[in-house]
């Protein structure tokens, strides 16, 4: 074994969980229901879920999924399988047992936790499994055990509470791997490396003013990006995580209350929910609760109706492929004075790059050259740094294709202002192109989110004769109102281009992700079906 360097240690989350043991010991770590954690409690945990694994011989190099809600056993996972040389496959819980069973398989998982109420996405596969040699199950709704295998808790006392030895010796081994949604195919395995999601998650704690003191909500799914890596940011500061299995307003805000919450992470439609819930304007907060979102560009009216009830918003983009955010809208204290139209308008910019983060540019795709900062030239976002995803697991020629150029390509089209902050326009798959004219569908659902009826609103390009292709709009109505085509067409005729006006409404609901991002490529494959269609 080779001598250590005075100079160098391996960059890894599983460390801070290290520090806030020892230095915040007694502080509560982990609130769920009524229990309660302390950090060494927390820590305990860890260690036991982490020799437990060693027990069933599961090391270095090997995969361990869960399909589990925002419980404790899903953020012990996230030190646990790391700690010990493993990679944690984080699976949403919202998918098929079709998908459900390709990434188990794909990412050769060796072991398979999940929580009792989600059994039904693995019975149907289980024999499909044959690389699974180890199931427990989380019995957090019922005692019930669906797959042979130990309870979670049953399992944890097979291990030891004392300090396991951190498997990581290359900043660089994989510590995760993130299924993409998979909407145009099977999904893609975004592997995250130990030193990506170290930086990601004290640029979070950074750029959100986390210290000791913040208590964060889990609204965010921690399956999703790991949490955007606050998993592992909220305990790098001490912080206290609030755990959250179902995301409903009405207990969001009871914990924002009795909890003293300071910061969460949300969709946007998960804001729309939380400014229409009718008890909003009557909660207490404690403290000034600082909102994070991302997933979608958000409207500002969304912006807007959030900070009317007290909340500080702050829009963040980012894509799988770099451990959630990768810019951030960075307030300035020369716009405090702006009407809060005019901020609302500025919040939501994708902004600038966040610290650790440094490399992103809008280019021409096909140049390669950066577009004129002038509010209006549109290109591709690329970016490039320490949080930039290792790769597609197993998928070598996907991975060049999204490398291509030195850059990670998002696919997302945007203008930079003069001042350098950006500002997404369209995904390049979304942007209608309209009898030769492009038009923004963001833009399009922007105004169209101001009409005092409107609660949700997606803008997809449906098939004309004359034109090619047209906007259409998708509208839900907000409860107890409801709007006509005639009047929405209007609003839009008063503050659009009349050539941007949607052509077509249909109102109902829409289509979502388990993270809340509308699936648009459903409306298309409805609107297209029988002609010439779209790429999705």
């Amino acid at each position: 074994m080779s001598e250590k360097k005075v100079y160098f240690d391996p960059l890894t989350p599983v460390k801070f969980l290290l520090r806030s043991a020892a230095v915040f010991s007694d502080k509560d770590a982990v609130v769920y229901g009524e229990k309660r954690y302390t950090y060494k409690e927390f820590y305990s945990r860890v260690n036991r879920l982490a020799s437990a694994l060693m027990k069933c011989g599961i090391g270095k190099g090997d995969k361990v999924a869960f399909i589990c809600p925002n419980t404790p056993p899903m953020l012990e996972a996230h030190f646990a399988v790391p700690m010990i040389g493993a990679a944690l496959v984080s699976i949403n819980i919202r998918l098929s047992p079709r998908e459900v069973s390709y990434i188990i398989n794909h990412s050769d998982a060796k072991a398979l936790f999940v929580d009792n109420e989600f059994a039904g996405l693995v019975e149907p596969i289980i024999n499909e499994l044959n690389n699974v040699k180890v199931f427990v199950n989380i019995c957090d709704v019922s005692d019930v055990k669906p797959l042979n295998g130990r309870e979670y808790e049953e399992f944890l006392h097979t291990g030891s509470p004392e300090p396991v030895e951190i498997a990581v010796d290359d900043e660089y081994q994989v510590a995760t791997i993130n299924y993409t949604s998979g909407t145009t195919g099977l999904p893609k395995g975004v592997m995250y490396h130990h030193r990506g999601a170290y930086l990601n998650a004290l640029g979070e704690a950074l750029e959100h003013g986390m210290n000791s003191r913040t208590v964060y909500l889990w609204t965010l799914p921690m399956f999703h990006c790991n949490g955007w890596c606050f998993t592992w940011g909220v305990t790098a500061v001490g912080g206290t995580n609030v755990c959250l299995r179902k995301v409903v307003p009405e207990e969001i805000y009871r914990l924002i209350e009795i909890e003293g919450v300071s910061h969460l992470c949300a969709a946007p439609t998960v804001l729309i929910a939380m400014s229409n819930y009718p008890g909003a304007k009557d909660i207490r907060m404690k403290r000034r609760l600082n909102v994070i979102t991302a997933g979608a560009p958000p409207a500002p009216t969304v912006i807007k109706n959030m900070e009317s009830i007290g909340a500080n918003v702050t829009h963040v983009y980012g894509l799988t492929e770099v451990y959630g955010p990768h810019s951030i809208c960075a307030w300035q204290e020369k716009w405090d004075g702006l009407p809060m139209d005019e901020k609302a308008k500025i919040k939501a910019r994708q902004g600038v790059p966040y610290i650790h983060a440094l490399y992103m540019d809008v280019v021409d795709p096909k140049t390669m050259q950066p577009v004129p900062r002038d509010g209006d030239t549109m290109g591709e976002i690329v970016m490039r740094g320490n949080n930039v995803m290792l790769g597609y697991y197993k998928q070598p020629d996907a991975t060049a294709e999204a490398f291509r150029g030195g850059w990670f390509h998002s696919g997302d089209l945007a203008v930079v202002h003069p001042d350098g902050y950006v500002e997404i326009k369209d995904r390049m798959k979304d942007i209608i192109i309209s009898g030769g004219e492009n038009i923004s569908t963001v833009e399009l659902e922007n105004v169209i989110y101001q009409h005092p009826d409107v609660q949700e609103v997606a803008v997809i390009a449906i098939p004309d004769d004359k034109w090619g292709e047209v906007p259409k709009a998708f509208i839900v109505p907000k409860p107890g109102t409801n709007p006509t085509v005639e009047d929405i067409i209007a609003f839009c005729r008063q503050h659009m281009a009349r050539f941007k006006v949607p052509k077509a409404i249909e109102f109902g609901e829409l289509p979502k992700t388990s993270t809340g991002k509308i699936m648009k490529y459903k409306l298309r494959e409805k609107e297209w079906q029988g002609r010439d269609k779209r790429v999705n």
